[in-house]
């Protein structure tokens, strides 16, 4: 398990940030090490990662991958827990819930079952069938009836024949409704016997899955740098209390409800995400500090095609995922000195005016300033601004960039200016240009120079703020580009390719993704440490803002350079 590894370069002081990093030179030893062991071209990408650490003075490096394999390559650390023993207690329950998905699987493609449905469907369309025709007979008996009574005068005999006709029908129709009640509910009764089946089974199911993943759950044991073990329906409990305020409003509502039937809904939201514990991260750690080792630095890479709806590139360093990664590593780097907290949260950052007046404002944003506060203390637009005019006026953000996103941003000075610049966005009376550079890779991508991208996104659950590519249940997102031609860029002068993106409607990372995916330009922006690699900066900028001033109803239109 342990790789030694012999390189001169410095060894880092302090454990670098899982969530945050540039791998150091010794990360890309052994990086290159390992990728030269692995497959050229694989069928399925995997992530992958290195923890370089320090074995009794000797300098080395472990491996991992991420998941479980049951047949497990050489070389690799092992799982945290290894729960895919052929007899074990996971398997035997998994092959019960198994068995239970056939017996639900077969039932329903059973030829008893579709009979039941079809019987039920065809004496249902059958019933409608008749009595919209008896309803027919009784409408043309009455219209005749009511022609009679205007034609000529009727005997006494002849009305009470009309009378006996009418109730005849009538009682002929509801007969008949009876008839066909009792084969609907006959029809009805045998096919929910089969259903009342399917969801005993459905429910047996659901209760041996939450047993076997609770108890899943409580077999993973993990160690900090302390020497100290939780399991991971601990870790997880314990930090969602301390850092999601939404889960621990919901947790104080629910334990202050006389209703005890609760507990369970507090359990369920707590509970570890699937795969928790299965990352490279866990597993490198969890097996230092099992042999004793001393954890130096760590770097993970994606290797392989990318999954179809995520953004991965072949060879690109990852850092740790927020969902099932942060809450394990916040623990188990407990007692080991890291760069996880050295960065200072109140950076002196300046924004530049573009133009201002006592309705509204119009920025230059630098990138890596936030555009509102979040959760720590850093500054942003809003507060920089509530700062200019304290006193005066309240920032009101009528829309926002990316934190690593330069460029014009309008801001309003009031409610009603900014409920004004809102409804202009919401009808798309904006227009808004970004431009962003790409690697001269992407000519070898052959796109043309003129499109359209749509590709629907949704929020990756287990490592926002990242975003996915879902073709069923995303939200639409539209961008259309332009490609502009070679530039030069950064310290160095490099080349890139500059591209016009306009997009059409405002998702969470909208550009950045649609330029990543692969079924977009499938070029990651040059700096976009999320989907593609790090540089000195994401080289993404708003350049160009056009809106009607709400006062005014002049024409406002700005330009900004991206440098």
């Amino acid at each position: 398990m342990f790789h030694p590894l012999d390189i001169k370069a410095p060894i880092p002081v302090r454990f670098n940030n899982p969530f945050d990093y540039e791998p150091d030179a010794l990360c890309r030893a052994a990086v290159k090490e390992l990728q030269s062991k692995l497959p050229v071209n694989p069928i399925e990408g995997k992530m992958y990662g290195v923890l370089i650490v320090m074995n009794k003075g000797r300098l080395g490096y472990l491996q991992a991958y991420s998941g479980q394999i049951e047949n497990e390559p050489e070389g690799f650390v092992p799982a945290v827990f290894d729960y895919l023993q052929p007899n074990g207690y996971f398997k035997i329950h998994e092959a019960e819930i198994s068995s239970l998905n056939h017996m639900i699987a077969q039932l329903q493609a059973s030829e008893e079952y579709k009979e039941a449905q079809q019987q039920l469907k065809d004496i249902q369309q059958e019933a409608q069938k008749v009595l919209d025709e008896k309803r027919n007979v009784m409408q043309a008996a009455k219209a005749l009836r009511d022609k009679r009574r205007k034609e000529a005068f009727i005997s006494e005999q002849e009305h009470n024949e009309m009378i006996r006709q009418s109730q005849f029908l009538k009682a002929e129709l509801h007969r008949t409704k009876l008839t066909y009640n009792e084969q609907i509910d006959a029809a009805k009764q045998r096919l929910q016997l089969l259903q009342d089946k399917i969801t005993a089974w459905k429910r047996e199911r659901k209760l041996k899955s939450d047993r076997l993943q609770y108890w899943l759950f409580s077999q993973f044991s993990l160690l900090n740098a302390r020497g100290e073990r939780k399991n991971l329906l601990d870790i997880f409990r314990d930090y969602y209390l301390l850092n999601s305020a939404a889960r621990t409003r919901m947790v104080q509502k629910l334990s202050a409800s006389a209703d005890k039937t609760e507990d369970k809904n507090i359990s369920i939201s707590l509970l570890p995400p699937s795969g928790a514990g299965e990352c490279c991260e866990p597993k490198l750690l969890q097996y230092a500090f099992l042999q004793g080792y001393k954890p130096i630095s760590m770097a993970m890479f994606w290797w392989g095609p990318a999954p179809k709806n995520e953004v991965r590139q072949h060879g690109s360093y990852y850092p740790a995922c927020n969902g099932k990664c942060k809450p394990i590593l916040m623990w188990m780097l407990e007692g080991l000195e890291t760069n996880c907290d050295t960065a200072s949260n109140n950076t002196e950052q300046t924004i530049e005016i573009i133009y201002e007046d006592s309705y509204l404002a119009v920025i230059n944003k630098p990138s890596g300033l936030l555009s509102v506060p979040g959760k720590s203390e850093k500054p942003s637009v809003y507060s920089i601004l509530k700062e200019r005019w304290k006193g005066e006026n309240e920032p009101f953000m009528v829309h926002r960039l990316d934190m690593s996103t330069s460029g014009l941003l309008v801001i309003a000075r009031n409610l009603s200016v900014y409920k004004a610049l809102q409804k202009q966005f919401l009808h798309h009376e904006v227009s808004k240009r970004y431009v962003a550079l790409l690697p001269l890779s992407f000519l070898e991508k052959h796109k043309p120079t003129d499109g359209r991208i749509t590709l629907p996104l949704t929020p990756d659950v287990n490592d926002r703020p990242r975003q996915m590519v879902d073709h069923i249940n995303g939200k639409s997102a539209i961008t259309e580009y332009h490609v502009v031609g070679k530039t030069k860029y950064g310290k160095d002068n490099q080349e890139a390719i500059k591209i016009q993106l306009h997009p059409q409607t405002g998702r969470t990372h909208q550009l950045r993704v649609h330029c990543a995916h692969k079924e977009g330009l499938d070029t990651p922006i040059i700096g976009d440490t999320l989907y593609g690699k790090r540089d000195e900066r994401l080289w993404l900028h708003a350049e160009h803002l056009e809106f009607t001033h709400p006062i005014t109803a002049k024409d406002m239109s700005f330009d900004s350079t991206l440098l």
